[in-house]
């Protein structure tokens, strides 16, 4: 789901869907991580393809200075997970699909990364370790969320940010490949939902999709953690 993650540039995460709301592909019961699973080779190649830097590029001031506790929800492949690592960053990549965590294993074996099979919106797994971080990622991951689980996610990611803290997200606009679950929201959505949880928006900005699809686009997000 993120750094080496989902269709986009990045990753997967975790359904009602309400007129206006958004737009999905399949129904109610479409799991949010359909579709990664049987394609993972090949979307290793495309995870891979773009890199860390051209990802976040546009938010790399606002990240900490390593060493920091780093989450990187989503993780895919793990293209975001090892340059982070290889920062001198300590990196935790959770990531509910199997067969993503094994390739990301296999291409990044010596990159000191934690792999953790975890999702959202609850992350139970993270939840009930306790441990907080100073920065977490969520790129390609969020519009896998329906809008009835997104106040809960954002409980969750508020609670695991360290004072100072940083959450940068990316939120997806287009249509909705087909067997996959993604709703199409308004940024506003989730700045909403930040703010109302005492997070601080550091950053708003708009970029075309890195891999070429004319009909998507990103909006990037990064709040902030008072101390």
């Amino acid at each position: 789901m993120s750094s080496g993650s989902r269709a986009g540039a990045g990753s997967t995460a975790g359904a009602v869907s309400t007129a206006g709301a958004g737009r999905t592909a399949g129904t109610e019961g479409t799991a949010s991580t359909a579709g990664y699973g049987e394609a993972a080779e090949q979307l290793a190649v495309q995870y891979e393809s773009v890199s860390f830097t051209e990802v976040h590029r546009s938010r790399l001031h606002l990240y900490p200075a390593a060493p920091a506790a780093v989450l990187d929800i989503g993780a895919g492949t793990g293209r975001d997970a090892a340059a982070l690592a290889a920062l001198g960053h300590r990196v935790v990549a959770a990531e509910p699909t199997p067969e993503l965590r094994a390739v990301g294993e296999r291409l990044h074996p010596d990159a000191g990364i934690r792999w953790v099979a975890d999702e959202l919106p609850a992350l139970p797994r993270l939840s009930a370790e306790g441990e907080r971080f100073d920065l977490i990622l969520l790129t390609a991951v969020w519009m896998h969320l329906t809008p009835a689980e997104g106040p809960s996610a954002m409980d969750a990611l508020a609670r695991m940010l360290a004072p100072g803290a940083r959450l940068a997200l990316t939120i997806r606009h287009g249509p909705v490949p087909p067997g996959r679950r993604m709703f199409d929201l308004p940024p506003e959505h989730t700045i909403t939902l930040a703010q109302a949880r005492g997070l601080r928006l550091l950053h708003r900005s708009a970029r075309p999709d890195l891999h070429g699809r004319e009909d998507v686009s990103w909006t990037e997000l990064v709040f902030g953690r008072g101390h």
